[in-house]
């Protein structure tokens, strides 16, 4: 975390609102001016009537007690017109700028947390994250709409009506305002007690949301494994910790506002009692008198509701440390600037290449293979072998320790991030659709593709006769994850998706694991199709699928260790031919 003060690295990120922020305060304090300005005026109309004082219009030509007390409601009626144009302004002017600022902050954010690493998101809840782009932006949000304009009008009641006090009687405003720096002294003194409280708030709601999370995501392992009542104790507990955290921070907060009010108590007597002397010494009119008597309870007001800003003020504070702080996060994964040609050919070398998600334990270690152009190549081993690795590398959704990655000849770290993805298509295992139809989620990155094209390529991944089969066809809402479709079906609109990107290469991670024979059997004759003239990946534990691949690498602990064709392969009676007897259930002999 930053030692910089949130509000200072909040007003590095505000500086492109400078001018709103300016106009929006502007108003604020024109609006508190001229809301200050009425009790002057009613001390003017009393020290007119009861004191026959000169008036400061007689000058003008403004003579008798009718027409003076005429323009002195005249000019209160221009004063409240003002006062009510500036609060509607900087109302507006405020509430357009939280929106605003919550809008850009929210989508800042999440594009810094699309560009960060896949491990940035292994070491983190889905919940948490969630917590700051919403529940975070929208603290700030709530500050920025109402709070910020209390500091500001806070701030300038202390000004205005301490400048008052020193005009009219500067023996007395000295009394009346010496509580002022204790309370300002107190109120910064608060906050930064507050602070640590509220960070600890927001780290805690962070952890329930995390959980929160998790638990409706795995909804249906809690149901079958009948664990409802074990979560909703493990819910109960972090809701626990984030109230009994914020009752904490609030026994403090609620502290506050009785302590102002007894500073501002004393400002209050001095000004009634050494005030009311000063009358008696005909030293100050009565009507100064009552405008000093009225500004006191004008600015003790304000002045307790300081405690409730503050509150959330420092809300936002911590809030705002956990957005910029994720903003803050660096970047390890840095793009190139090469850019791909469309028709790439998809030649792929790994020379010397060393990964491993925890440096001291690496998963793929000194490996060199080639991928041949226009060809399909298989990569096997057991589980934990790497092979799902090598295609996260290739990806660069992981940045490789030592060696080199080639793509067409490039070192793949020159390249543009958007240029070498795009030109791949990925099947993963672990298909995941988004919460839509399913033509979305077959149109998903090819977002231009007609209604033809889409169809044409669930008839190439064998999905269009079960897509037609589902309550509304193309048109059928598939759920969160997919949840409505079988793993069968989720795996052909995958590779359906991969088929209408027609990318020069394909990388199919174990396409055809959640299917049954006979969609396996169409699906492969439909890849057939799919992988001619392509640069074709394919990992597979099941060696059927990948048997007429031109080249097959054999992986064992992060290493090759045997490399051919099918044939080549099987007659070495290694470990390639070990695991197609035990598929196949025959026995080689030597």
């Amino acid at each position: 975390m930053s030692n910089v003060h949130p509000f200072i690295r909040l007003t590095r990120y505000a500086r492109n609102y400078r001018s709103q922020i300016w106009t929006a305060t502007t108003c604020s304090i024109l609006n508190k001016f001229f809301d200050l300005a009425p009790p002057v005026l009613i001390g003017a109309a009393i020290d007119l009537v009861l004191q026959k004082e000169n008036f400061w219009a007689n000058p003008l030509g403004v003579q008798g007690l009718p027409a003076q007390l005429f323009v002195l409601s005249a000019i209160s009626g221009v004063i409240w017109g003002l006062e009510s144009i500036f609060e509607y302004a900087y109302a507006l002017q405020w509430r357009n700028l939280a929106q605003t600022v919550q809008h850009d902050l929210r989508l800042d954010t999440y594009q810094h947390l699309q560009e960060l690493e896949l491990a940035f998101f292994e070491e983190r809840s889905s919940g948490g994250l969630m917590s700051i782009l919403s529940d975070d932006v929208n603290q700030l949000e709530r500050f920025l709409d109402g709070g910020a304009n209390e500091v500001i009008q806070v701030t300038a009641t202390v000004l205005l009506i301490g400048g008052a006090f020193f005009a009219i009687t500067p023996n007395v405003a000295w009394l009346a305002l010496s509580p002022m720096p204790f309370i300002l002294w107190g109120s910064v003194w608060f906050q930064k007690f507050l602070a640590p409280r509220y960070a600890e708030v927001r780290e805690k709601v962070g952890l329930l949301n995390g959980q929160l999370s998790n638990n409706i995501g795995g909804i249906t392992t809690i149901k079958a494994f009948v664990t409802e009542d074990y979560e909703r104790k493990r819910i109960e507990k972090e809701s626990n910790r984030y109230r009994q955290s914020n009752r904490h921070a609030i026994a403090y907060s609620a502290a506050f506002v009785p302590l102002i009010r007894i500073l501002i108590f004393i400002g209050f007597i001095a000004i009634l009692y050494y005030g009311g002397l000063e009358v008696q010494a005909q030293r100050l009119s009565v009507g100064n008198y009552s405008v000093m008597v009225y500004l006191i309870q004008r600015l003790l007001w304000p002045l307790t509701r300081l405690g409730e800003t503050l509150d959330q003020y420092q809300r936002a504070m911590a809030s705002t440390n956990r957005i910029l702080d994720l903003l803050d996060t660096p970047i390890a994964i840095h793009s190139g600037s090469k850019v791909l040609p469309a028709s790439a050919q998809g030649e792929i070398q790994l020379k010397a290449v060393t990964f491993g998600y925890n440096l001291k334990f690496p998963i793929v270690e000194n490996l060199s293979l080639e991928i041949a152009a226009n060809k399909t190549t298989a990569i096997v081993g057991a589980t934990g072998s790497g092979k799902s690795t090598l295609v996260k590398l290739l990806l660069r959704l992981y940045e490789i320790q030592s060696g080199n990655i080639f793509l067409d000849g490039i070192e793949i770290r020159d390249l543009e991030l958007r240029s070498l993805r795009s030109v791949i298509g990925w099947v993963s295992q672990d298909v995941f659709l988004f919460h839509g139809s399913v033509l979305e989620n077959i149109a998903y990155g090819s977002f231009d593709a007609t209604a033809e094209q889409i169809v044409e390529a669930a008839q190439i991944a064998e999905a269009h006769e079960f897509i037609q089969s589902l309550p509304d066809g193309y048109d059928t809402i598939v759920g969160e994850r997919g949840q409505k479709l079988s793993g069968g079906q989720r795996q052909r609109i995958a590779i359906a998706r991969a088929v209408l990107r027609n990318p020069p290469i394909l990388i199919l991670d174990e396409a055809t694991s959640a299917v049954d024979n006979e969609t396996e059997a169409a699906i492969q004759k439909s890849l057939e199709r799919i992988t001619k003239n392509r640069t074709t990946i394919a990992i597979a534990h099941r060696l059927s699928t990948i048997r007429n691949a031109d080249r097959i690498y054999v992986m064992e602990s992060g290493k090759v260790v045997e490399t051919g064709n099918h044939d080549q392969l099987v007659a070495l009676n290694g470990i390639y031919t070990g695991l197609w007897n035990l598929q196949t259930g025959q026995t080689h002999e030597t």
